[in-house]
């Protein structure tokens, strides 16, 4: 089997990066629009309507900002432990914005370690771009005590997502990368989240698995925490 040529094989932080830009060009570009129109236009009930898309324009814009800082930045500000109050927060943006999904929240306790939080961040990312028609978002997170091999027990982040509607579209190359086998001269902007976070999970000794069929996604991830 021939290894495959270094130079080919994408950086998967240029990629994170593309992703970040690829979803921040819509809402900077209605941005760029409104202030192209609002220097146009001279009637004032269109010039309202031109602040009121930019209004719009620029929430949307720092709502994915302050996601994508936390889902694959290294989130300085925070802690070890993140309050969950933040990706809660950041996840209702992020669907409110979509409109057709409606969050479901059951989380235990107030905080989960930094890991965690950007392993239920993605997660839920990949939920909501698998509901293209729209649908439930049930999101689950408790830091709770795992048995271990031995006769102890440690502390152990368990995450549940599951994304349920009309119609649930999976990439199979998400798939893969979650599972850890996609070649990594395929990745993509795409793929570069679950392959970023099957990185995070394996660098962890965590637990990271996904069950797909056509009305709903469920993944699951549990990750030790580190002493």
């Amino acid at each position: 089997m021939t290894a495959p040529n270094p130079a080919a094989v994408p950086d998967l932080a240029s990629l994170l990066c593309s992703r970040l830009c690829h979803d921040m060009l819509s809402p900077v570009g209605a941005l760029s629009n409104g202030l192209e129109l609002l220097a146009e236009e001279k009637d004032p009930a269109m010039r309202q309507k031109c602040f009121e898309l930019l209004e719009q324009s620029a929430r949307i814009s720092a709502d994915k900002l302050r996601f994508f800082r936390l889902a694959f930045g290294a989130a300085g500000g925070f802690g070890d432990m993140v309050p969950l109050d933040e990706p809660r927060a950041l996840i209702d943006a992020l669907v409110g914005n979509n409109g057709r999904i409606q969050a479901n929240w059951a989380l235990a306790g107030n905080s989960l370690p930094k890991p965690a939080v950007k392993t239920l961040l993605n997660l839920a990312l990949i939920g909501i771009e698998a509901l293209v028609r729209g649908g439930t978002l049930d999101i689950a997170a408790e830091l709770r005590t795992a048995k271990n091999d031995g006769d102890g027990a440690k502390p152990c982040s368990e995450i549940v997502i599951r994304a349920s509607g009309a119609r649930v579209v999976f990439d199979r190359n998400v798939g893969l990368a979650l599972e850890g086998a996609l070649p990594a001269e395929e990745l993509s902007s795409r793929t570069a989240p679950a392959a970023m976070l099957r990185q995070l999970v394996d660098g962890l000794g965590g637990t990271l698995q996904y069950h797909a069929a056509p009305e709903a996604l469920v993944m699951g991830a549990m990750l030790p925490v580190a002493a």
